[in-house]
């Protein structure tokens, strides 16, 4: 009788075996592992168990083994001390610590000095002080990523990024908190733009919108384009570089650490290179990277200006009768409306580079298109060294080029009629002034060309700026 009893007895949470309910507390979120904790004195006991708290420890903060190991604490506590320190951003911590510790890890080997400009984690109560300066509430993502590092120093070579040219070099800072509230704006244009990055060089700066106005989408980051036709300088048309910080962010970091962003002499060059622009003839590959600058751009006139990165390479295999001296080049240039344009010249810049097995060769050049975006492609022209009435041509792989996701200025859209009307008249009337004074002239014109050339040569229809790469020569892409 009493077995018959014990097997109908009902079951309790205390009748349960451990191991059971240890398993399912596993899966449990650590909001719902905290509330175990009063249901019952079983459970309270069960949630303390120290393994439980690990799975959340990595998972939130990133705690490794070896840090758990230097610090002397359990789980629990570990995830407890670091709750109270930056637990409201517990939804953006993981994603932009990981970016930053892999960021760090990547370049410590390769730009030393860069990592050394990092500034250490502001304090919950500086930036409730810029929050206070500016009136406005900085995003969490934001607020998290500087609790970790407060910006950089202002550095040459910056975090975010250069790019060089002949006569032109950008090489943007990630700014401080107090530096950019310092730069927080409040008028007609920008209204509620915080900077988060700054060029000593150019002045240019990316900005997030703290806040939704003028059209502007709140938390997105933006380079911002002065509408150079409109009379009113609260005009300002935005090329959009992110939907958030973290977006912004980490997707900066994992075109670094991923290679996609070359790095050369200790800075990170924002090219891009699309795997299928490779184009190999016989022993000569010729590979291309591309880049948009937005500092040289506007949609107003429009006007997108792009530069692309050549690298022709010879195979380290190829026989040395393969030595061959580049004699010219051909470009067939299309925009997006499928205007045509042909280019031709001797050399690149200026030059008539030698490949030979194993040599690379490396070069810079920019063009700009009316459209939004447009591809080139084409050749050069070589003769071997040992056999120079032998000529052939190496093919240039079609590249394209494409501006970002740009928002038009709520200031424009607010013209009236007759006003617009009257704008675009002058703006065509100067284009025809343009287009009549550039009519006898070339297409294109090469950087290193003597000085009467350059003279001829300054205004153009289009401009084509090749601008070698040289190696162990000078400290910057100039």
């Amino acid at each position: 009788m009493a077995a018959v009893e014990a097997e109908t007895a009902p079951l309790t949470l205390e009748s349960l075996p451990t191991d059971p309910l240890l398993l399912i507390l596993s899966f449990v979120d650590y909001r719902d592992l905290i509330s175990c904790g009063y249901v019952s004195r079983r459970l309270s006991q069960l949630s303390t168990h120290d393994p439980l708290w690990r799975r959340h420890c990595k998972k939130y903060w990133l705690i490794s083994e070896e840090e758990k190991s230097r610090k002397n604490q359990c789980w629990k506590s570990l995830f407890i001390d670091t709750y109270s320190d930056v637990g409201r951003y517990i939804d953006h911590y993981a994603a932009i610590k990981k970016a930053w510790d892999d960021l760090k890890k990547y370049l410590e080997p390769r730009c030393p000095r860069m990592v050394l400009s990092l500034k250490d984690g502001a304090r919950e109560e500086d930036l409730d002080a810029v929050e206070a300066q500016i009136g406005c509430k900085l995003p969490d993502d934001y607020r998290c990523s500087y609790r970790i590092h407060n910006g950089q120093k202002l550095v040459v070579p910056g975090l975010l990024g250069s790019m060089a040219l002949s006569n032109h070099y950008r090489s943007e800072d990630l700014l401080d908190v107090d530096t950019a509230a310092g730069g927080f704006q409040q008028r007609q244009g920008l209204k509620y733009c915080l900077p988060l990055t700054f060029c000593i060089h150019t002045g240019l700066s990316q900005y997030i919108a703290v806040e939704a106005a003028e059209g502007r989408n709140k938390n997105e980051v933006f380079y911002q384009c002065p509408d150079q036709m409109a009379r009113n300088p609260a005009a300002i048309d935005m090329f959009i570089i992110g939907a958030t910080f973290t977006d912004w962010f980490t997707s900066y970091v994992n075109n670094v650490v991923s290679g996609g962003f070359p790095i050369i002499r200790d800075q990170i060059f924002r090219y891009i290179h699309d795997p299928e622009c490779v184009a190999t003839t016989g022993d000569i590959t010729v590979s291309v990277s591309t880049s948009f600058l937005p500092e040289l751009s506007s949609v107003h006139p429009p006007h997108y200006f792009f530069t692309y990165r050549i690298r022709i390479e010879m195979s380290r295999d190829a026989l040395p009768e393969k030595a061959c001296q580049l004699d010219s080049r051909y470009w067939r240039i299309t925009n997006a409306k499928g205007d045509v344009e042909e280019v031709q010249g001797p050399g690149v810049v200026g030059e008539f580079p030698i490949i030979s097995p194993g040599r690379i060769y490396e070069y810079t050049s920019c063009t700009t298109f009316s459209t939004t975006s447009g591809y080139m492609e084409g050749y050069y022209t070589f003769h071997f060294l040992y056999f120079k009435d032998k000529v052939f041509n190496v093919a240039i792989p079609r590249f394209h080029m494409a501006c970002p996701t740009f928002r038009v200025s709520i200031a424009r859209l607010e013209m009236g009629p007759d006003e617009y009307e009257e704008m675009e008249e002058e703006a065509e009337e100067e284009e025809e002034n343009d287009d009549s004074a550039d009519m006898d002239e070339s297409d294109e014109s090469d950087e290193d060309e003597n000085e009467s050339d350059e003279g001829q040569g300054e205004e153009r229809q289009r401009r084509v700026f090749d601008v070698p790469i040289r190696r162990r020569r000078c400290s910057r892409l100039f």
